[in-house]
């Protein structure tokens, strides 16, 4: 019976390992920020559908610890293919946007190759991005506030 659960570790370390070497680095800079307070998050979307509907596939939290002149670096792994990112200056840490009571966002926001300038939500089409087998991905975002 014991050699089951080796089994089963040798296998998950097998798919992690094949996980790992699909996976391309994604490295963010993000400015703009304007509090050292909480955390930077970061919603990965694969569509129009899922982002207006605010259902991530993937989140990252990301400390405020490196935080120099109101920019910062993150890094983060994913696969080929089509993403839209979308931050979140999370100030207090509650890993959703705050608004007032007219519905602006009392938090800072910033989205994936693209600076929002409406009032409306953005289309998922305004801040996709490819991330290319074999590349490591850099971008930078641009934190917008009201």
């Amino acid at each position: 019976m014991v050699i089951i659960p080796r089994l089963i570790i040798f296998l998950c370390s097998i798919l992690f390992a094949v996980t790992d070497l699909i996976s391309q680095n994604v490295e963010v800079t993000v400015t703009g920020i304007k509090s050292e307070k909480g955390q930077i998050a970061v919603g990965v979307f694969t569509d129009d559908e899922s982002f207006q509907q605010d259902r991530a596939v993937l989140e990252f939290q990301f400390p405020k610890k490196n935080l120099k002149n109101g920019s910062m670096t993150v890094s983060f792994s994913l696969e080929p293919g089509t993403w839209g990112l979308a931050l979140l200056d999370d100030v207090n840490s509650n890993r959703s946007m705050e608004y007032n009571f007219l519905g602006i966002p009392k938090e800072g926001f910033g989205f994936s190759g693209y600076y929002h300038t409406g009032f409306s939500k953005p289309k998922f089409d305004d801040f996709r991005i490819t991330v290319v087998e074999g590349q490591t991905l850099k971008i930078t975002v641009r934190m917008k506030y009201f």
